[in-house]
Formats: structure tokens, sequence, C-alpha cells
């Protein structure tokens, strides 16, 4: 048996912290000795002992531990930490997209932005539609535009979206992805959609998206320096993205706001 020290010693895990452990259940020791509380382990508790340890290290709850090491199943217990590795992915990526944003607005000089305006007809395309949560809009652009590429066999232009207002001001709104097409198809929840003609103010963000809520301020400065005010859903064009290339610094994401101008105050 192994004194609680020498159990610490050998597993790199204070002496606190296994009795943290004991305390919740987790690594419950060999024996107590009822007299003293003096709390010995066995040997063969090592590995059990490192897994909590490497699990606690990525952020697994107390709770989730626990069911990891009290399933007998291997596949649910790698179900369970696949999914809270998931989380911490998200978690980076989230952690990462701001870290992108800050650098950028913190530049003592911005660059300054190339705006101009631009009178765009209407026109009929190949369109998925629907209201979306903003948390989810990623997930289900990727899902809408996998259906776009698999029925609009010969595009005339590059795809795009149309986001709502409400999607930025409530979290919730009418999103509507298409792609340019001189003979839309109905399949699925393919439809063909004609986009109302509209004066947009147009900028082009240059690399991937962690930074382009950036790109919109500076738009949206330079609409309001210029008295024209936002006039409908915000227009994304894709103009070079991941289906294009993998090389990030060459996405281009044209951004267009439907403006109209108002009177000076």
């Amino acid at each position: 048996m192994l004194s609680i020290g020498e159990f610490s010693r050998l597993t790199h895990l204070s002496v606190r912290t296994l009795r943290r452990y004991h305390d919740a259940g987790l690594l419950e020791p060999a024996t107590v000795d009822h007299a003293t509380g003096y709390r010995y382990y066995d040997a063969e508790q090592i590995p059990a002992a490192q897994v909590i340890h490497r699990l606690r290290q990525l952020d697994v709850p107390l709770p989730d531990v626990e069911r990891i090491l009290r399933s007998p199943d291997p596949g649910t217990r790698a179900a369970l930490v696949a999914d809270h590795l998931q989380r911490l992915e998200s978690e980076l990526d989230r952690t990462r997209a701001a870290v992108v944003s800050l650098r950028r607005l913190l530049r003592p000089e911005p660059a300054p932005l190339d705006v101009e305006l631009s009178a765009v007809p209407a026109v009929t395309v190949a369109a998925v539609e629907d209201d979306v949560h903003h948390d989810d809009v990623l997930a289900w652009y990727a899902g809408a535009m996998a259906e776009l590429d698999a029925v609009v066999s010969e595009p005339s232009g590059a795809p795009g979206g149309l986001y709502d207002n409400a999607l930025f001001e409530d979290g919730h709104g009418h999103v509507l992805v298409y792609r340019p097409t001189a003979n839309p198809p109905r399949s699925g929840r393919v439809h063909p959609v004609t986009l109302p003609a509209a004066e947009l103010a147009v900028t082009v963000h240059v690399g991937e998206h962690d930074d382009i809520d950036v790109t919109y301020g500076q738009l949206g400065r330079w609409v309001v320096a210029n008295a024209l005010a936002v006039a409908g859903p915000v227009r994304e064009t894709y103009l070079v993205g991941p289906r294009d290339t993998p090389h990030p610094a060459e996405w281009r994401t044209e951004i267009g706001w439907p403006v109209f101008r108002v009177a000076p105050r």
C-alpha cells in the first residue's frame, strides 16, 4: 500500500487534489485507516489517477469525469471524451476569431477601406432560404450550399447570400444563399428567387471570416459618414473562398449593404 504522499509523488497529483477526488467519489483510496483517517492507495490505481488528471487538464467537468470512469463500454467512454473535445475545439475557434479581430482593431492606424456605390439589377437565381439562429448559420450555410452545388450544373457567377437585419439584431432571422444560373432549377429546398435591384455600398473583405465583423464595422462607419442609411438585408458574394482555394489569405468576400441617401441633419 502507498501512503497518500507516496501516491501523490507517483501520480504528480497534489495531496489536496487526491483528497478532493476522494470526496467527489472519483478516486477512492484502497483503504482508509479509521483510527487515523490516513488514506492508502494501491499501485494499480495509478493509471486511473492519471486518466482523471488528463481529463481535468482538458477542463472536463467532474460529473462528466465520473461518467467516463464509471462507463464499462469503451465506445461510450470514447464518445463522451470526443463530445467534450468538440466543445473545446469550438471554444478555441471562438477564441482564435476574437484574437484575430482584436489584433486588427488595435492597429494604430487601420488601413482605409475601399468602398464604392454600385447599382445592381434584379436577377433570378437558384436559392435555398430559411429562418436561422445566428449560432447555426455556418452549419446551415454548409448544408444549403451543398444542395445548390448538387443541382446547379452551370453556375453563371459567384455564390452569395442575403442576411436579414434581424439575424444580427435579434440572433434569429431570414437567410438566403444562392448560385446565379441561367435556368434556376426546382429540387428539394432549391428554388428560383428573384433578387431585387438595389443600390449597394460595396467593399471586399480579404482573408478568412474571423475578423469580418471588423470590415462590417468599417463599412458601417463609411455609410454613416456619407449620409446613407441601410435599406435591406446585407448581401455577401463569395468571390474566392474555401471552394476555390485552401489558402485563407486568398479568400475574398464582397460585402454589399443596400443603402439610400438621407437628408443632412
